[in-house]
């Protein structure tokens, strides 16, 4: 079944502006005001990556996690260079 948009009526039209005009918090922008509204941008998001790294899935101990992230921030990269670094001691690899 299609819906039917109805527009408000005089009546309601007039009781919805009188509604918004006895609101403290609304007000109209001028077309000065109106003319100098930019879109909201966050910058440029995330930094694209090297596209060297591959996403995985993984089960480790808790602790072994918990005392990498307990050093704070990057401890992701903190793993993959311990990886790097066992790869090298015993692989002679990377």
């Amino acid at each position: 079944m299609k819906r039917k948009l109805l527009p408000p009526s005089e009546a309601e039209d007039a009781a919805i502006n009188a509604a918004i005009a006895t609101d403290p918090d609304t007000f109209e922008l001028s077309d000065e005001e109106f003319a100098r509204l930019r879109p909201f941008s966050r910058g440029p998001g995330r930094p694209a990556g090297s596209g060297r790294k591959v996403p995985v899935t993984m089960r480790l101990d808790a602790d072994v996690v918990a005392a990498f992230r307990a050093e704070g921030s990057g401890w992701q990269t903190r793993m993959n260079d311990a990886l790097r670094e066992w790869l090298r001691e015993h692989r002679g690899a990377a």
